[in-house]
């Protein structure tokens, strides 16, 4: 695998300046160490390149391929996440969380807990299914504390 001019000398201040995502940097390093161009005074195999780094010789050859397949950016940067994330929670399912929050809590409890909530609102049909967490975020969203005591 053989570098450019450019790339090298990117790839040089890009491992000796600034702050950088340490992944980044090592990925520099390693393509730095591996490349055969003119360039390069003094080639080192993987073998060295590992032990210098104290990574394992198929992070080389990772980094190697990604490479030759996808070029440097990727192979600094990485892929773009491609999963696209349905959200359950709209603004319905908000109000009615909300009205249901500052309602009188269940019998036998003082105050509505986050899965006494996440319980309710599947029972009620709101929502087919939600945990605590997302409760407790959009509570947050709302600011809202489930804790606080109003004296009336």
């Amino acid at each position: 695998m053989t570098l450019t001019k450019d790339e090298r000398k990117y790839l040089g201040v890009l491992t000796s300046k600034g702050k950088h995502r340490s992944q980044k940097i090592l990925n520099g390093l390693i393509l730095l160490g591996c490349d055969e161009s003119e360039f390069q005074k003094k080639r080192s195999t993987n073998k060295e390149i590992s032990k210098v780094l104290n990574i394992s010789m198929k992070k080389i050859d990772r980094v190697k391929k990604r490479f030759v397949e996808d070029g440097l950016d990727i192979t600094l940067n990485g892929r773009k996440g491609s999963r696209i994330y349905v959200k359950k929670v709209d603004g319905d399912f908000e109000a009615h969380l909300v009205a249901l929050s500052c309602s009188e809590p269940p019998e036998g409890f003082a105050r509505w807990s986050l899965r006494l909530l996440a319980d309710k609102v599947i029972e009620l049909d709101y929502i087919d299914n939600v945990s605590h967490e997302t409760i407790r975020q959009v509570l947050k969203k709302m600011k809202l504390n489930l804790g606080s005591v109003k004296d009336g």
